[in-house]
């Protein structure tokens, strides 16, 4: 039996990593570990540098000063198994090449990746206070390994680690996208980190204002825009104690939506972007609505969307961040427009349940009340076969109605009916039916082309209607029918919201796609469609949706 390494003999362990292919070895591995983090989804570059240093450190940790032994060998190895590959290095000579090489080579590293790495000046400003203790917890880590006992205690420990206060994406985290939003009658912002954490928020609704004017006048509109615009942002902004230093992108919606609500938010964001010298990145105000599920849900493209508001209503099939095929959309009015307008007809405002309900909302809530059966609507465009949307028609022949209504009961334009409840009913139904009978034939149309999964396809319903839960009930029998699964955002994101435009901003980020650095030209569109429009084609498939029995 061997006693010892004879001296004749050259450590394997010794011949290897003194060997410049070791050396070359190296680092390539730590190139490689690099390259395979930034491939991975989700993994900022800051994130991946980081890894890159923690992985590697703990790596040569083990390698060098844990495994014992020389694992070229036989297990025979004399003193050589009672060393670890450090202690077996150069014969413990210091100083030599290999030593200096494979010390050095952590410091470069890390001053490498220092350039990438996300860092906070709270949290170098925070350490100095903090050395005492650091100098026992790192003291308590080493005497242990010694034997000693002299330690801090759990207390100390554990106020040290609170006291740093790491938030999520605060800290390692890269990507922070303030996202402005006023298409319409809501100023909105909000921060947003490149995982979903909503940092901080803020929002002024105008409903108020508009519920007494019977409904959104584009002055108006503009005017609080420009009132509230400045302390939304702020409030947004001090929410999520991100300095506006810290923030990566700023992300405003300009199209579509109403022109002058649509000028007060990119006016503003301007001024901010060239104050702070940051990345600006413009926003279509239904794809950030398409998204937003994926906010809340690990969502892979493709999948079908279905987006309802006040002033849109439409299909599409969403292949990518910015890649859209339009399958059907509104021929007229969008569904919203359509039940605020009853609402006014019905003078719901002057209802004592319903004063300070939008249009759409005390709908909802007076057809509880009524029986949907007992007027009959027919939904509209039931001959053609394609996926477009219409409803002038119905809000017309409701009009009609509540004219022979008003003359029966002898009672004039402006009170309420007594069969209000009723036509809420069945107005409600007749506009479920006809959304959902269109969607059955989006659903139906994209499993034929092989554009959706046949087994786990996806319908994502968003906008301001899509919180109506009748809708949403309506759509569930056609997603349990074609065996998708329904995915709607919370009601706080189906309405406008900041929320949803930080995030497209980080969607778009993540994807490398529209972020300016220079904003000369820049306009906002209030008119601009969305993807690109096959509705010719699913018009021509001419495809028969079978009959669904709306039991709601």
């Amino acid at each position: 039996m061997n006693v010892g390494v004879a001296h004749s003999e050259v450590n394997p362990n010794t011949r290897v990593m003194n060997s410049r292919g070791m050396w070359l070895t190296y680092a390539l591995g730590v190139g490689l570990l690099h390259i395979v983090l930034l491939s991975i989804p989700f993994f900022s570059v800051p994130v991946a540098w980081t890894l890159t240093n923690v992985i590697h450190n703990l790596g040569m940790y083990v390698f060098l000063h844990a495994v014992k032994g020389t694992p070229f060998e036989t297990p025979d190895q004399g003193k050589a198994r009672l060393l670890t590959h450090w202690e077996q290095l150069d014969y413990g000579v210091q100083f030599t090449s290999s030593r200096k090489f494979f010390t050095i080579s952590p410091i470069i590293l890390f001053i490498a990746a220092s350039p990438g790495d996300e860092t906070r000046t709270v949290l170098m400003t925070s350490l100095p206070g903090r050395q005492g203790i650091i100098y026992r917890v790192s003291m308590l880590i080493l005497n242990k390994a010694a034997g000693v006992f002299s330690k801090p205690s759990r207390r100390e420990i554990f106020e040290f680690l609170r006291s740093f206060n790491f938030r999520p994406g605060n800290v390692f985290l890269h990507k922070l996208v303030l996202g402005i939003e006023t298409s319409c009658d809501d100023t909105a912002a909000a921060v947003v980190d490149e995982t979903g954490n909503v940092l901080g928020e803020a929002i002024h609704s105008q409903t108020e204002v508009h519920l007494k004017t019977g409904g959104i006048v584009p002055p108006v509109a503009q005017q609080l825009h420009r009132e509230n615009i400045q302390r939304i942002v702020q409030e947004a902004l001090s929410t999520s104690k991100v300095s506006p230093s810290e923030l990566s992108a700023i992300a405003t919606t300009v199209k579509p939506g109403l022109a002058l609500s649509l000028g007060v938010g990119l006016s503003f964001s301007l001024q901010l972007v060239d104050q702070l010298k940051k990345p600006f990145i413009p926003i279509h105000h239904m794809e950030a609505h398409a998204l937003t599920i994926r906010l809340l849900n690990k969502v892979e493209f493709p999948f079908l969307v279905l987006l309802i508001s006040g002033g849109h209503c439409l299909l599409a099939l969403v292949r990518g961040v910015s890649d859209f095929l339009l399958l059907g959309k509104s021929l007229d009015i969008a569904p919203g427009d359509m039940l605020d307008k009853v609402a006014r007809r019905l003078s719901l405002i002057k209802h004592p349940e319903c004063s300070t309900m939008s249009g759409g909302k005390a709908i909802e809530h007076l057809a509880k009340q009524g029986n949907k059966l007992h007027f009959d609507f027919k939904p509209p465009m039931q001959r053609a076969k394609n996926c477009d949307f219409s409803f002038t028609g119905l809000q017309h022949v409701i009009d009609k109605i509540i004219t022979q209504k008003e003359k029966e009961e002898g009672i004039q334009k402006g009170q309420i009916l007594s069969s209000a409840a009723h036509i809420a009913a069945a107005v409600q139904h007749t506009t479920a039916c006809h959304i959902a009978k269109r969607t059955h034939r989006a659903i139906l149309f994209c499993k034929q082309r092989d554009l959706l999964s046949q087994s786990n396809a996806v319908l994502v319903v968003s906008g301001g209607v899509a919180s109506n839960l009748y809708i949403r009930k309506a759509l569930e029998i056609v997603t349990n029918a074609t065996q998708c699964t329904l995915l709607c955002p919370p009601p706080k994101l189906c309405t406008d919201n900041g929320i949803m435009i930080a995030w497209n901003g980080i969607e778009r980020l993540r994807a490398g796609l529209g972020i300016l650095h220079n904003t000369e030209g820049i306009r906002y569109e209030p008119k601009c469609p969305l993807g690109v429009d096959i509705s010719k084609e699913v018009g021509e498939a001419a495809i028969k949706v079978p009959r669904l029995k709306m039991k709601i």
